[in-house]
């Protein structure tokens, strides 16, 4: 927290470098190819990324040409090729990037002691000497220059200050230190940073970079502690993605500075409701982010306890500490779980212009969270709009005899006139005879065949059993003649779907009464859409 007395500084701008087309693409599962990397390319160029790390040319011919095509038709960011501190890997980098508007060529050469014996085999003056090397060809070719002494974060801290400034001296522009391997803290990415600013004479010539891998979970609050520290670039991915646990999530960074701006005193460039759908673009060639993922994850603005679900409804600012908007998704959302409320189950019933009776939303929401906890009929674990009007029709139907018109308040003293499935009546082997309300009778050999002829009779409307049709299993696995069999089956007609369940210990009888469920839903459902004058509506 800053005093009173301390003087005010105006927000400094961060440089967003983002690798995802290099460091994130190396992640298994995330090679991309040519126009995969485009199309990657121009999201992050709309997003507003200072720097596109476009690849590793000299790492194969793909990579070169992406390099050189990105180069080519990127042209507001940065555009960088990474190579080694090898001439080969220079000339071929400077052959892709020749073509930017704002080339980069980036050098790194590994500089702990672990990478000095077992990888490189060299001593600190034989880093130092090619170190300088490298960074000096690649500024006799392109003026912006980036040096990383590959494994800085467990680098001796004398040796490390000494590489950085005589990178500087040799030309290079920005110095990124990499914390290759995860290795690091905050307090210990903080003190590196301070090191290098205290020690390094040069370092006010160069903008001081960091990047930060994943692996102790800590990439995103070390790459904070080095902005607050004096970093001027974080360099990081879209969705996390890259080596082993993955690099520093962009959208984490960025809006970790926004919402703490007081405390950063930093802006940078990103235009924060594209995180999401850039997120998008890059999960559709890599791995896709876990629902937790922070900012751009399915549930990162989905509340489903029932205290959260009721403060959001009173003032988002409860339990959000920015809004879905800001990042790019449409609204925030309030899943109905085991774990909801009455004021979760009221606010989805409203959004679909249904009200309920105040002495009916506690017995259906008890409902509702029962359905939800049952795997067997809720494997999903979540009860989606279409799931839960559809158990309001069943409730309505017990407690009123006839299906709901939305807009209108259900009560238990109310009868609407409506045909509803009352009974199937099991026969000799799959044959059944369908009754209705309405005294239609079917009596067609054939449990599907049946149903089909009687819903035709009743609507004038073709219904259809999806596969696999009727299947029944016992529940928890359990095995025995008295053991309840669960049956499911999923009827489709005019553009709606439901899903029916029936329970008993005989599978027959299970599935007639899976059938008598689905159809008393769809029906519901049917009379639904018809009293609010909708299409079709998909119900999954």
């Amino acid at each position: 927290m800053e005093s009173a007395s301390s003087p005010v500084t105006e927000p400094r701008q961060i440089v967003i470098f983002d690798t995802t087309l290099r460091d994130g693409e190396q992640s298994p599962g995330c090679a991309m190819n040519l126009p995969e990397k485009m199309e990657v390319a121009h999201a992050l160029d709309a997003l507003g990324v200072d720097v596109i790390e476009a690849g590793f040319p000299i790492a194969s011919p793909g990579d070169h040409q992406a390099v050189t095509e990105i180069a080519k038709s990127v042209r507001r960011p940065i555009i960088c090729g990474l190579a080694r501190c090898r001439d080969k890997d220079i000339d071929r980098a400077w052959d892709a990037l020749q073509h930017a508007e704002r080339p980069r060529i980036h050098v790194f050469l590994a500089t702990s002691a672990i990478h000095r014996e077992h990888k490189l085999g060299k001593s600190k003056e034989e880093i130092l000497s090619q170190g300088v090397t490298g960074v000096k060809r690649a500024r006799n070719l392109c003026p912006d220059v980036e040096y990383s002494p590959e494994d800085a974060s467990r680098t001796e801290i004398d040796f490390l200050c000494q590489m950085v400034e005589q990178a500087i001296d040799a030309g290079a522009t920005t110095v990124n230190i990499p914390d290759t391997v995860g290795y690091a803290t905050p307090e210990h990415m903080a003190w590196v940073m301070t090191q290098l600013k205290n020690r390094v004479p040069n370092i006010d010539r160069a903008i001081v970079s960091v990047h930060c891998h994943n692996d102790l979970g800590l990439a995103t609050a070390n790459s904070l502690a080095a902005v607050q520290a004096g970093a001027g670039q974080v360099e990081c991915t879209v969705n996390g993605i890259g080596e082993r646990a993955g690099n520093a999530p962009l959208e984490e960074v960025v809006m970790a500075m926004r919402i703490h701006e007081q405390q950063y005193r930093t802006w940078t460039r990103i235009q924060s409701d594209l995180l999401v759908p850039t997120s998008r673009t890059v999960a559709q060639y890599s791995n896709p982010p876990q629902r937790h993922k922070p900012i751009v994850g399915k549930n990162a603005f989905a509340h489903s306890a029932g205290i959260h679900q009721d403060g959001m409804n009173k003032n988002e600012g409860t339990y959000q500490i920015m809004t879905a908007e800001s990042v790019g998704w449409t609204e925030y959302t309030l899943p109905i779980t085991k774990h909801s409320g009455k004021s979760g189950v009221e606010a989805h019933l409203r959004a679909a212009n249904i009200s309920i009776d105040p002495a009916d939303l506690d017995p259906f929401t008890a409902r509702v969270k029962a359905y939800a906890e049952d795997r067997g009929q809720c494997p999903s674990k979540e009860v989606d709009d279409d799931h839960l009007i559809a158990l309001l029709a069943d409730y309505v139907m017990e407690r009123t005899g006839g299906p709901f018109i939305p807009g209108e308040v259900i009560r238990p003293d109310e009868r609407k006139e409506g045909r509803k499935f009352v009974k199937f009546q099991a026969s000799t082997g799959a044959a059944m005879e369908g009754i209705a309300e309405n005294e239609k009778e079917g009596a067609i050999n054939g449990f599907v065949c049946g149903l089909k002829v009687v819903w035709k009779e009743l609507t004038g409307e073709d219904i259809e059993v999806e596969e696999p049709g009727i299947e029944s299993h016992s529940k928890g696995g359990q095995r025995g003649s008295d053991v309840p069999l669960v049956a499911t089956i999923k009827l489709r007609s005019n553009g709606l779907a439901v899903i029916g369940t029936g329970e008993h210990v005989d599978s027959e009888k299970s599935g007639i009464f899976a059938v008598q469920n689905a159809v008393n839903r769809l029906w519901a459902l049917r009379t639904n859409q018809r009293a609010s004058g909708r299409d079709g509506k998909r119900v999954e």
